[in-house]
């Protein structure tokens, strides 16, 4: 019998967490480490999405902000135990915490008002500055226009400076050095990337960062997270001790995701101990810096899911939540050397690639190294662990494999997406004329040209054979069928032609070898001879075809009964 943890499924916010009672898994470490830090004015902080960035930022906005008084909050965690570090850090220093993560927009005007209204946000939870008379006038005049989202009307120089306006008006205010948390940087760029404003959106976020972080003496420290280390673009040129913490080269790694240790006592709380090997198989197999890590949205969802159902099987909660337009991209703009590295990873192997962590969103598809990084980047591919290598790597390489069931399952499904739709515009003239006419030889032909522009997966099994035929007819104007819909005593795929009165039936059959392609076809064909496949549908059709088909690998032969 399960017991019910009050698990924070889509809560960020340290405060609520904490508050009300909610199952916290304590990461509280981060901020010794972020202190300790020596000589680190800047830290840019990079994972996959949903790793727990934004929680993490909250719980330091509530461990370090003056305004609060936290104590109750970080009772019985980890730092609470350092009371000289807690006496010394804790509500000691004005804090600036804002998220750029609601930024977005099909245009830049549309966006740059989303940033605007952040802004506001920002302005209105210190509306305390405006009526301090240490700060300049100019200084209050330009925090009204910021703070006014109905008709304060800011100018892009406003909004570039006003980070670095608010740290100074806090300075002032305070009479000490502010401490800054910004959330998800680089959602605005990306999402300019996608949508044709790229550059004036970097233009307004350089412009924002570069007066904010460099030479700024106002600032204590800044602490940055994304999805990706932007440096190629400069928009942290000039910034004074900057260190940025990737899962290419990382310090923080147990603090973001959940370690193996960490998932066995939630487990155990929640009394599901004997769900741990499908919570592994599914959603483990990160590997940052030296440790193993779960998603941790995926972990709390099942979780959720299995307190309601002890008998709910894993399934794909990160691919409802994060942008995959990303591998969709990435198959589109597949070629020969693209296509045979991802057929690898989806059966199970790893691939061996130049990684850089320092990319610009509107260079990703400019080489394949680029699109590898950024699927490694952003969660889709991990590092192999040295020891599970068949050979030491090359100088610069990573080894790199698909970490887990599900993100396999986002690009299976992904996959079949690209290939419905792409099925759709290849040319499948002949392949139709030779289907209709009972040309084997032509269908052998076509239909061998049709699995080589695939991506296959499932190592070859027959459910991707299955879904190949099917895929070819749907969406030409006919009604498909496959058994796998309507159980046995059918044929795998019957293709009707109601308006012509004809009907295709095909048994397909996986062959173990090249050389044994036409035993298994005859084996198909004698297949539909026992079971009678035609007979149902003599009343309803003038011309009923049969076709065995046997498959190995990306080779294929069909024989017509």
């Amino acid at each position: 019998m399960s017991k019910k943890l009050n698990l924070p499924v889509g809560i960020s916010d340290f405060t609520t967490i904490r508050e009300n009672g909610y199952y916290y898994v304590d990461k509280t470490g981060l901020i010794f480490d972020l202190v300790q830090q020596k000589g680190a004015q800047v830290t840019l902080i990079t994972r996959p999405r949903r790793f727990g960035k934004t929680m993490g930022m909250y719980m330091l906005a509530d461990f370090f902000d003056i305004r609060k008084d936290s104590k109750t909050l970080f009772d019985g965690l980890e730092v609470s135990k350092d009371t000289e570090f807690c006496d010394a850090w804790m509500n000691r220093h004005p804090t600036l915490f804002l998220t750029f993560k609601p930024v977005d927009g099909l245009h830049f005007t549309a966006a740059r008002e989303m940033l605007r209204s952040q802004i506001s946000n920002l302005c209105n939870q210190h509306l305390y500055l405006a009526s301090d008379k240490n700060i300049t006038e100019n200084d209050r005049n330009i925090f009204q226009k910021l703070a006014d989202f109905e008709n304060g009307n800011p100018t892009d120089e406003m909004l570039k400076n006003s980070i670095t306006m608010l740290i100074r008006m806090m300075q002032i205010h305070y009479q000490k050095s502010v401490i800054l948390l910004l959330d998800e940087y680089d959602v605005p760029i990306a999402k300019a990337s996608q949508n044709g404003y790229y550059q004036q959106m970097l233009d307004l976020i350089k412009g924002m960062m570069g007066t904010s972080l460099k030479d700024n003496p106002d600032l204590k420290f800044a602490v940055i997270t994304g999805c990706l280390r932007i440096a190629k673009e400069s928009i942290f040129t000039g910034t004074n001790n900057f260190v940025s913490d990737t899962i290419v080269d990382s310090h923080f790694n147990e603090y973001f995701g959940f370690t193996q240790g960490e998932v066995n006592q939630i487990l155990k709380d929640a009394a599901l101990t004997e769900h741990a090997e499908d919570m592994q198989a599914w959603y483990d197999g990160y590997h940052f810096g030296e440790y193993d890590v779960y998603c941790p949205w995926d972990v709390m969802n099942y979780l959720r899911d299995l307190q309601w159902n002890p008998k709910t099987k894993p399934k794909s909660y990160w691919k409802n939540t994060s942008d995959n337009a990303i591998i969709r991209s990435f198959i589109d703009y597949a070629g020969n050397s693209i296509t045979k590295k991802l057929e690898t990873l989806l059966s199970g192997g790893y691939i061996t690639q130049r990684i850089d962590d320092s990319l610009t969103y509107d260079y990703l598809h400019s080489s394949e190294d680029n699109l590898w990084s950024i699927l490694y980047l952003t969660g889709y591919l991990t590092q192999v662990r040295e020891q599970n290598l068949h050979e030491p790597l090359a100088d610069g390489f990573s080894a790199l494999m698909i970490p887990n069931a599900e993100v396999r399952d986002i690009y299976q499904t992904t996959i079949m997406k690209w290939f419905d739709e792409n099925a759709q515009t290849w040319d499948r003239k002949a392949l139709f004329d030779a289907v209709w006419n009972g040309d084997s030889e032509t269908m052998t032909q076509e239909m061998s040209k049709l699995l080589r522009r695939t991506i296959s997966y499932h190592d070859y099994r027959e459910d991707f054979y299955h879904a190949f035929l099917a895929g070819i007819f749907t969406g030409a104007g006919y009604m498909v069928e496959s058994n796998k819909e309507h159980g046995e005593g059918r044929s795998d795929v019957i293709v009707h032609d109601p308006v012509n009165a004809r009907i295709a039936i095909f048994e397909a059959k996986y062959a173990k070898s090249v050389k044994t392609l036409h035993d298994a076809c005859d084996t198909a064909i004698q297949q539909i001879d026992n079971r009678m496949y035609a007979e149902e549908f003599e009343d309803d059709y003038d011309d009923i075809l049969c076709y065995g088909i046997a498959f190995f690998k990306k080779r294929c032969v069909v024989k017509k009964k």
